[in-house]
């Protein structure tokens, strides 16, 4: 069963999708390509119950992001699965092999999952992260380090690259 609830962030509020053991997504609030609209409108959004299984799983992430908004925390150790095409997975895989601190194209991205002609591919499984963060896609930039798609939009990939480098501005 899955269970959803909401973590209010430094970055702004964020929907978890989880088991009792694992994570199965992260969500902006405005997230585009996110979760269906029936997952978002069964979250309550006010008051106590809108933290309706705030589990262990739930309370250790939310120490987690909380270390690595602050800059503390480099990586992440939170158990979570992610369902997609076995090209998807590939991509979230080689998306959690980048380092903290790096950026890599989505060209360079398409290579490492052994696919060079896939850009748009590789972009649109990028897109399609139900795990954001935690399977970093914000360190996939542009040709020239330009800072496109983004499912949280370009204001907050910009944030959190500057959360792990120095400013992003491109």
């Amino acid at each position: 069963m899955i269970h959803t609830t909401h973590l209010e962030t430094q970055i702004g509020r964020l929907l978890v999708a989880c088991t009792d053991s694992t994570l199965t997504g992260l969500y902006f609030e405005n997230h585009r390509g996110g979760p269906s609209s029936a997952v978002i409108a069964s979250v309550p959004s006010t008051g106590d119950v809108s933290r309706p299984r705030k589990t262990p799983l739930v309370r250790d992430l939310d120490r987690q992001l909380d270390e690595y908004f602050s800059g503390k925390r480099k990586s992440f150790d939170v158990p979570f699965d992610s369902h997609g095409t076995p090209f998807q997975m590939k991509v979230w895989q080689a998306l959690c092999d980048i380092p903290y601190g790096e950026v890599v194209t989505y060209s360079e991205l398409a290579r490492r999952v052994g696919n060079p002609a896939a850009v748009r591919a590789a972009g649109a499984a990028t897109g399609r992260n139900p795990i954001s963060i935690l399977i970093p896609c914000h360190r996939v930039v542009g040709t020239h380090g330009d800072l496109t798609g983004y499912a949280g939009g370009i204001e907050m990939k910009r944030r959190l690259l500057s959360i792990e480098t120095a400013p992003y501005g491109k």
